[in-house]
């Protein structure tokens, strides 16, 4: 096999795959941008306490549970379940 024959079947390889990938994104079977329709884990807010540590306020499965982290930590600081339509209500008050 000379050389041109080789680099025709790695661009066939490349076109084979470039096509898999355009034809599950159009089905809907893959998604890169890191959005879901229905994502389970959602941040509601962030609170920078200085440059390495802050608070995050997470919303996952039905649970809204504050984080503190640190560069050599992370710590569950409280946990809440919390109904749909009063979720609203307690980041109004907060």
């Amino acid at each position: 096999m000379d050389l041109v024959q080789q680099i025709a079947m790695v661009l066939a390889v490349f076109a084979l795959l470039g096509g898999l990938l355009w034809l599950m994104r159009r089905r809907g079977s893959l998604q890169l941008s890191g959005r879901r329709s229905s994502a389970r884990l959602e941040v509601l807010e962030r609170v920078p306490l200085t440059p390495h540590h802050a608070l995050h306020l997470v919303r996952i499965a039905g649970k809204v549970v504050l984080i503190g982290t640190a560069p050599s930590a992370c710590t569950l600081l409280d946990q809440t379940s919390v109904e749909a339509g009063a979720q609203q209500d307690l980041l109004r008050t907060s």
